[in-house]
This record gives structure tokens, C-alpha cells and sequence, in this order.
């Protein structure tokens, strides 16, 4: 069990990589600032609180926690968290979708960026990458986690259901999947773009383990890993339903799908700004 967190050291990182995601989208005029936004206090309950890793970056990850992102294109609210846990100089971060950048729109894994395993962004792929690593982990008897982040409108993929089918019959009990679930979709909402019904009893008629909590309240995404965590090894996957709002933190972005994938203008990066105190220190 990690060490208590230092929830306003972590609040204070939240909103500074939330300023680091509107100025990468801003700057390039091209990204997806919405479900960065909405992701980012998961990302950071993971890296700064949660997950065993090294900013020195083993591919192979033996004896660390994995993390892969399925729903790629939030790779601003990855980036910026890579950043800020010693990956490369938050620096770089101004490269964002510049030709010849390691920071392109989707993670790739040509350029070797530190911290990127699989190219991603391409949806319903990362559940079953995960999963491949979680099996090898045991099959290396290695102790360590398996973490994977998703979309709610990637659940619409078909693979994701092979793949939970196939967790769920291998007993792969070391694998904690997530899924962004903000309702919303770069067309429309979900439920009016193809409903998902009752999630929660699909993952659990799966035979997942499933748990739901607020992903805009850090001090809930904390307890909510936590209790994922103490659910690892019981012989069943672990699937965590995080509510979320898209575009949190900027009241004109948030909870519309508009902002799935529109970068703010000058006058709108302003308003941004002013709602995002700089805390650490932009890049």
C-alpha cells in the first residue's frame, strides 16, 4: 500500500498539467483537450501515487507497474504527466504534433518517447495489449500490475469484448482496466450514438470484478484504486467505471462532446488560463 498521498501537492499537479494540456492543444490548433481534461486526476492519482515505475524507462517494464492508454487520443494529458514524472523536459511538451515531435497526435512507439510500450489511438486494441502483458507477468511470476485506460464510446468495439472474455477465462487477476466514462463521444453523446445500457452488469456477466467512482475528485480516484488494488489476485480482472465530466476544469469545455477534439483559440486559451492558477511552473 502506497504511502498517504499528499493530496494538495497532487491537486496542485492536477491543475498545472491541466494548464500544460490547453496550451500543447492551443499552440498546434489540433488535439483532444476534453478527455485530457477529464482524465487528468486519474493520471496523476497513477503516476504520482500509485504505480511502480522509472522515468529511466525498461521497455520490458520487468518488476514494474505497466500503464497502457487504449484511448490514445487523450495523449496530451499522458504526455504532460510523462513530463512532469521525469520522463523528458516538460520542454518538449511545446513539440506537440510538430513534425519530427516524439509527442505526435496518438502515442507511437518509433519516435522512443520514454513511457510509451504500444502505439495507441487505433480503439478497442489496448484491453487485449494489456492483457498480454499482465499474462506474462505471471507467467514470469513477476508481482507487479497491470494498468489500461479506456473510452466509454471504445466499448462499442468488439474486440473489447473478446478480449474481456478471454481476461475473465485465463483468471487474469493482475490487470486493473479503467474506463473514462463521460458519457461522451467525438459524434454526440454515447447513449445516442449506440447506447452501452447497463455497463456495470455487462463487465460483471463478463465475470469482471467492477467498481464505480468519481474521477473528478481525486481523493475518490485514490480510494477507488486503492480498493482495486486490494481486489488483484482473487482470480478475477478488476474493471473500474470512472465518472467523469469532459473538459473538467474549464467551464466552457466541460461535459460537451464539442471539445472531443477542438483546440481553444487566443481568446479562449485566455479564459482557460485564468481558470487554471499556474502552480508548478509552465514549461
Amino acid at each position: 500500500m502506497p504511502n498517504q498521498p499528499d493530496l494538495v501537492h497532487l491537486k496542485k499537479l492536477a491543475t498545472q498539467i491541466r494548464r500544460d494540456i490547453v496550451r500543447m492543444v492551443h499552440a498546434c490548433q489540433s488535439g483532444h483537450p476534453g478527455g485530457s481534461l477529464g482524465c487528468t486526476d486519474f493520471f496523476v492519482a497513477l503516476y504520482f501515487h500509485f504505480l511502480k515505475h522509472d522515468p529511466k524507462f525498461n521497455m520490458n517494464g520487468v518488476g514494474e507497474d505497466l500503464f497502457f492508454l487504449s484511448n490514445g487520443h487523450i495523449s496530451p494529458v499522458w504526455y504532460a504527466t510523462l513530463a512532469r514524472s521525469g520522463y523528458f523536459d516538460t520542454k518538449e511538451l511545446a513539440t506537440f504534433r510538430q513534425i519530427n515531435s516524439r509527442l505526435q497526435g496518438h502515442p507511437a512507439t518509433h519516435e522512443h518517447l520514454p513511457g510509451v510500450r504500444i502505439a495507441s489511438g487505433s480503439l478497442g486494441q489496448g484491453l487485449s495489449a494489456a492483457i498480454g502483458a499482465a499474462q506474462v507477468k505471471k507467467l514470469n511470476k513477476d508481482s507487479q500490475t497491470v494498468f489500461v485506460l479506456m473510452g466509454d464510446g471504445e466499448q462499442q468495439e468488439g474486440q473489447i469484448w473478446e478480449a474481456s472474455m478471454y481476461a475473465a477465462h485465463n483468471k487474469i487477476d493482475n490487470l486493473i482496466a479503467t474506463i473514462d466514462y463521460n458519457g461522451q463521444q467525438i459524434d454526440g453523446p454515447v447513449d445516442k450514438i449506440l447506447s452501452l445500457m447497463d455497463l456495470k452488469a455487462k463487465w460483471e456477466a463478463f465475470g469482471w470484478i467492477v467498481n464505480e467512482f468519481d474521477g473528478n475528485k481525486i481523493e475518490e480516484v485514490i480510494s477507488g484504486i486503492e480498493k482495486a488494488k486490494s481486489q488483484t489476485g482473487k482470480g478475477k480482472p478488476v474493471m473500474n467505471l470512472m465518472r467523469t465530466v469532459m473538459g473538467f476544469g474549464v467551464d466552457y469545455m466541460m461535459g460537451s462532446h464539442k471539445w472531443h477534439g477542438v483546440a481553444p483559440n487566443d481568446e479562449e486559451l485566455k479564459k482557460a488560463l485564468a481558470q487554471l492558477e499556474e502552480t508548478i511552473g509552465d514549461y
